[in-house]
């Protein structure tokens, strides 16, 4: 089941939904038949059971009891929070188990379980979902590389507030009467993003296609630091086409050959201009290269002037 992409509920309907910590990493559905062994699928379907090694012994933590389990496979940063780029380092090597092992002591794995659709025999997706959650719950799992973190029904705001003042991507929200639908994408389930803002300055622009044509389909962008330019990732949404066809007006007064950033950025058929129009975008995280990830364009900024971004 995938959550929809959505504003907070509203306060007046608040207690009809309970919020979870959005997690960035791998889903994983969790079968564990009760006889000792277990079973990891990727949301694909695919068998990623050898890729996680450190999973392995949740196959008897519920004894003879059997269950499915659905969750998120993370890799945790240094604050504890799920750091996708790190989570890389561990994906796709279902393949090559004895390279797992070894990476399974340089970046470990953590799943944080948030659902059971499958009980001793019995299909739990027509429960809504505070029974099933109740019934998780129960099963007490937490362990060396599993848990099941807390879900707050209820108080939604002070929930988002503390999910962006803590850097987490965002929140779930989930109807506590919704039923679990498999495959589904559903308005039961909404997925609440926190958006940062940061002050940028365009560097250079890549011609878009199609429709775009003689347009910026993206815009390079930089952070300066020490009086240097430094890449800080590529742009290509939120405009609307007027605010984009004004940009490309803007972009053409201030064409140049020489590329403004410290690096040139791993960018093909880039256009440079002068490093003198100021953005705003939105973007949830940063990369541990400082990277801007998810970012779409807010505004123009003509009231800063690009050296006051030092």
């Amino acid at each position: 089941m995938l959550a929809t992409l959505g504003p907070l509920p509203s306060e007046a309907v608040g207690d009809r939904w309970a919020f979870e910590v959005k997690q960035d990493g791998q889903r994983a559905m969790v079968y564990l038949p009760g006889n000792g062994t277990i079973l990891v699928r990727a949301r694909s379907g695919t068998d990623i059971t050898a890729a996680y090694p450190e999973l392995l012994p949740l196959a008897g933590v519920l004894g003879a009891q059997s269950a499915v389990l659905d969750g998120e496979i993370v890799a945790l940063d240094d604050q504890g929070r799920s750091d996708f780029e790190r989570l890389q380092q561990r994906m796709g090597l279902a393949s090559a188990p004895a390279k797992a092992e070894r990476m399974a002591a340089l970046v470990p794995v953590h799943l944080m379980l948030f659902d059971v659709v499958f009980l001793d025999g019995r299909l739990l997706t027509g429960l809504p979902y505070a029974e099933r959650r109740s019934l998780l719950e129960g099963l007490g799992l937490t362990g060396p590389a599993w848990s099941t973190p807390a879900a707050i029904t209820g108080h939604g705001a002070q929930a988002w507030e503390m999910a962006r003042d803590a850097g987490l991507e965002g929140l779930i929200a989930k109807r506590l009467t919704s039923r679990y639908e498999p495959g589904a994408r559903s308005k039961t389930w909404v997925k609440i993003k926190v958006h940062r803002l940061a002050d940028v300055v365009i560097g250079g622009w890549v011609p878009g296609r199609g429709r775009l044509t003689g347009l910026p389909g993206a815009v390079l962008v930089g952070e300066r630091r020490d009086g240097l330019l430094h890449y800080a990732g590529s742009v290509g949404t939120g405009w609307s086409q007027a605010e984009r066809t004004r940009l490309a007006e803007l972009l053409q007064a201030v064409t140049t050959d020489t590329c403004p950033f410290t690096q040139l950025p791993p960018v093909s058929g880039a256009r440079w201009v002068l490093p003198h129009l100021v953005g705003e975008v939105r973007y949830t995280s940063r990369t541990r290269a400082g990277r801007l990830r998810h970012p779409s364009w807010h505004r123009l900024r003509p009231d800063v002037i690009p050296g006051d971004l030092t």
